[in-house]
């Protein structure tokens, strides 16, 4: 009923959503999609003709290391688009980031020379196929039915397109933050995004796992919608900012709450 949608909310015509970590399981997607290209590349007939140190660093690869390896990579991507300043950093979308700095842990981890070129670079499109969090798809669709949905991720446009077919996720509008040459939390992501919807920016809520993502969001005067994945929020519980951050998020939906399907309920939509 109308009356329990939250104050802040009872005016949103549109929710833009965080992808990586807030609609996909990124983490297991990558860790089994790396394990699956090194498995296939020793069974391949030109593994053997690799150097043996090289073969015993790939077969000593474990499921711990395979996660840390993920985990790396995408911190990379965290400091990339963050270290990004509009109209002084050259442009590189975030396939080409994703290539380049698979390339620079390879080398890190010992691992340089084990995959031709075209290897690495099919290596560097598991981004292009992430699974989603179970309530994803059904909860994006859910919400599509009274508000537009779209993606506001700092994921270029063809991973963006192909993470909505691949896992049905139904998302109304592609919308990503190189549209405006910038990666988030720029000013010019979030107003942009409010502005190609054709909505003022408190029409539009930023749905996201992350709350330094919120924060810009909120900062443009967009609403914000906090919804908990697993291993995804870098602020601490105890710091001041999290704290803080319980008093001005519009909508918290906790892990284990239902995730999207919690947000469409909460919003008064129903199944």
């Amino acid at each position: 009923m109308a009356t329990s949608i939250p104050e802040a909310l009872r005016n949103v015509k549109a929710l833009t959503f965080d992808v990586f970590g807030t609609v996909v399981d990124y983490r297991s997607s990558v860790q089994q999609g790396l394990k699956k290209h090194a498995q296939e590349k020793m069974t391949s007939p030109t593994f053997g003709t690799l150097p043996e140190p090289s073969q015993a660093r790939l077969k000593a690869m474990t499921d711990d290391d395979w996660a840390t390896f993920t985990h790396e990579w995408r911190t990379t991507y965290y400091v990339f688009t963050r270290d990004f300043v509009p109209g002084k950093s050259e442009w590189k979308d975030v396939d080409t980031h994703f290539y380049d700095a698979l390339r620079e842990l390879l080398d890190k981890w010992g691992l340089a020379g084990i995959y031709t070129d075209d290897e690495v670079r099919s290596i560097s499109q598991i981004w292009h196929k992430l699974k989603p969090w179970d309530d994803s798809a059904a909860g994006i669709q859910r919400l599509g039915t009274r508000l537009v949905t779209s993606t506001l991720s700092n994921g270029n446009h063809s991973i963006l397109r192909d993470l909505n077919e691949y896992g049905g996720l139904g998302f109304r509008r592609i919308i990503s933050t190189a549209d405006f040459g910038a990666y988030k939390p720029h000013p010019s992501t979030y107003l942009g995004a409010a502005n190609a919807l054709g909505f003022r920016p408190e029409e539009v809520a930023m749905v996201a796992a992350h709350l330094g993502d919120l924060a810009g969001a909120r900062s443009n005067g967009l609403r914000t919608i906090y919804v908990e994945r697993p291993m995804e929020e870098t602020w601490g519980v105890e710091e001041d900012r999290y704290k803080e951050a319980r008093g001005w998020v519009d909508l918290w939906i906790a892990q284990g709450e239902g995730g999207f399907l919690e947000v469409a309920k909460r919003l008064g939509i129903p199944e």
